[in-house]
């Protein structure tokens, strides 16, 4: 079904794409899951690395994902304050209804593996060094070279 405009039906099927990724890396053929994991870790990702690179890091999302990651943003309360693994985690736990929690780290691996893939390696580069060194290693190892 096509909108009639070029700028929101690119959106949407870049949108698709992601969503599927996130499918593909979770064998999974839930896309209301996939969306969830997608949007708790965007969220939990962007209130992690403060306002200056989440916005940065939005540059680099298509529309529709940049809305989502800004939904409900109070810039105030960020950069959040997780520095190991177990912290991030649940704080994206938080986000996710509780049939999904215990999933938490295959869907931000997941999710991280997607950003890696769709966005260039360079500006994911700079994201990873932001985070503190436990929370690098949820991202593929290519991601966390220099």
């Amino acid at each position: 079904m096509s909108t009639g405009l070029d700028t929101f039906d690119t959106t949407v099927q870049e949108t698709n794409a992601w969503l599927k990724g996130v499918m593909e890396r979770l064998y999974a053929d839930d896309r209301r899951m996939a969306y969830l994991m997608l949007r708790a870790t965007l969220h939990a990702l962007r209130d992690r690395i403060g306002p200056q690179s989440a916005v940065h890091f939005g540059a680099q999302l298509p529309m529709l994902l940049r809305g989502l990651l800004f939904e409900g943003w109070h810039m105030a309360g960020t950069p959040t304050t997780e520095h190991s693994k177990q912290q991030f985690l649940d704080r994206v736990r938080t986000q996710l209804p509780a049939t999904l929690s215990g999933d938490a780290e295959r869907g931000v691996r997941a999710v991280f593996e997607v950003i890696w893939e769709k966005i260039d390696a360079g500006e994911v580069r700079k994201l990873v060094k932001v985070l503190p060194a436990d929370l690098r290693g949820l991202w593929p190892l290519l991601a966390t070279r220099d």
